[in-house]
């Protein structure tokens, strides 16, 4: 529990550390005098000031040195560094983590691993790809078409930890093809990063996160340097783009729904715009990855004849 409390005051002063030296006195509104700064971003007293809190206070919260920290003073902090939603969130939880006593850190529910037949039977449902996955990226679950979209990644985990599910960030860090299936991969990767860094902050105490976040680190340089950049975001909606090995280019909109019921998990699914060619691409790879009719279940040509 104490090595616990330790990691997260680390984190803490990593994370305030990173988001101070990315924002310039310009842009905080503040002037700048002399022209011999020793730091790219904002200095702690300019950071107090636009806190309104005093320097030492702010130098103690910094070091991971956390009490009883009001609302109003992480809020303060948020105005200052320029925080969204997410970076937000994220500093409420590590200074809540950082301040808690050894021993009596609330506990999250755990993450659940086993899909519920009903999730299974909506997946299956949706005529667009879609899979379910927690939140360390395993890909629980997903109908016909989300399997054949993201067969790249299910021949990785074939083909180096089966019987394991696949998993997005071991792809995207682990296997070289990921570079050209993901087209903006850069991006991907920071989004995979920044989200893992979220949860991580979420639950310190996730034992199967904090495996892979070390396999990763150990496997790949890049992996853990974009995890020293303590960046942390949501990843709910927007457009990715794919070069599927069957199909070619596809630049698809996602939308991520959260179970209620199933905490951790999210149903992510993906759609084309219409008449486009991402569209046909998706209706190609469907009518190749149709599945057979059962035994005895007439086809249409079947009909066709008859009639």
């Amino acid at each position: 529990m104490a090595a616990k409390q330790d990691s997260s005051r680390n984190d803490l002063r990593e994370f305030l550390t990173t988001r101070r030296a990315r924002i310039t006195p310009e842009q905080a509104g503040l002037p700048v005098y002399g022209a011999n700064r020793r730091v790219t971003g904002m200095r702690r007293e300019e950071v107090a000031l636009l806190a309104g809190i005093s320097v030492e206070y702010y130098t103690r919260l910094e070091r991971g040195s956390v009490g009883s920290v009001s609302d109003g003073v992480l809020d303060g902090l948020v105005h200052a560094l320029q925080l969204d939603e997410a970076e937000r969130d994220h500093l409420y939880r590590l200074v809540r983590a950082a301040g808690t006593p050894a021993g009596r850190a609330p506990r999250r529910t755990p993450v659940k691993k086993r899909v519920r037949p009903t999730v299974q039977r909506i997946v299956d449902q949706m005529p667009m790809p879609a899979y379910l996955r927690n939140s360390r990226f395993d890909i629980l679950a997903a109908n016909d078409l989300g399997r054949a979209l993201y067969s790249p990644l299910y021949d990785q985990a074939a083909a180096h930890t089966p019987g394991q599910p696949p998993n997005s960030a071991r792809f995207c860090f682990l296997d070289p093809v990921a570079t050209e299936y993901f087209v903006d991969y850069d991006k991907v990767a920071n989004d995979c990063v920044a989200y893992l860094r979220a949860e991580a902050g979420r639950d310190p105490y996730d034992k199967d996160l904090s495996e892979l976040v070390g396999e990763l680190s150990t496997r790949s340089d890049d992996f853990r340097r974009r995890w020293a950049a303590h960046d942390v975001r949501y990843h709910r909606t927007g457009r990715k783009r794919l070069h599927h090995p069957l199909v070619g280019d596809l630049e698809l909109d996602y939308e991520a729904f959260e179970l209620a019921g199933d905490p951790g998990q999210r149903i992510n699914v993906y759609t084309a715009p219409p008449d486009s060619a991402s569209e046909e691409a998706l209706e190609l790879l469907a009518s190749w990855t149709a599945r057979e009719p059962a035994p005895g279940v007439p086809t249409a040509a079947a009909h066709d004849k008859e009639d």
